[in-house]
């Protein structure tokens, strides 16, 4: 299994498929320390998916968003899987309410690219609401750049190499 990624700012701790059926269940057991509006709603069906996954070493999974001074989880920050044949992840990120505008969704955004690039990609994908300004802002803040729109989406690239 993947290490947690830590730096000053965010702490990002991988998600098993047994720990992502806990979560969903919502069976808190000691030393697992999520919020109380942790998973949030969109947070769910990837964790689903994760459930019904064959546990793997890969780096390229779900982690759970920290505090680096509680160690709660706020938040999830996932890879949709390793980078295809042209080296490109994209990734998915959120946060409960509670926990934003403090700067820990860019701490992981940041500390997930840094992560991806030693596991070999070499460019990252993602994508947010059109409407979903602190989303965008989080992304051009990690040094993501939009390089397209599909629907109401936005979707921001970066090189990682």
């Amino acid at each position: 299994m993947s290490a947690a990624l830590a730096d000053g700012d965010v702490l990002l701790t991988p998600i098993t498929p047994s720990l992502a059926r806990r979560i969903l269940d919502r069976d808190e057991r000691t030393g697992d320390l999520w919020h109380p509006d942790y998973p949030f709603d969109d947070e769910r069906g990837p964790l689903a998916a994760l459930a019904r996954s064959v546990p793997s070493d890969s780096p390229f999974t779900m982690y759970a968003i920290r505090m680096p001074s509680t160690r709660v989880a706020v938040g999830g920050l996932g890879f949709f899987g390793p980078p295809d044949e042209t080296g490109t992840v994209e990734f998915g990120y959120g946060l409960v309410g509670s926990a934003r505008g403090r700067g820990l969704a860019t701490a992981a955004v940041r500390l997930a690219l840094r992560h991806a690039q030693q596991w070999g990609a070499h460019r990252a994908v993602a994508d947010t609401e059109a409407d979903n300004l602190a989303s965008r802002r989080v992304l051009e803040k990690a040094g993501l750049y939009e390089t397209g729109r599909r629907g109401t989406l936005v979707v921001f690239g970066r090189m990682l190499t």
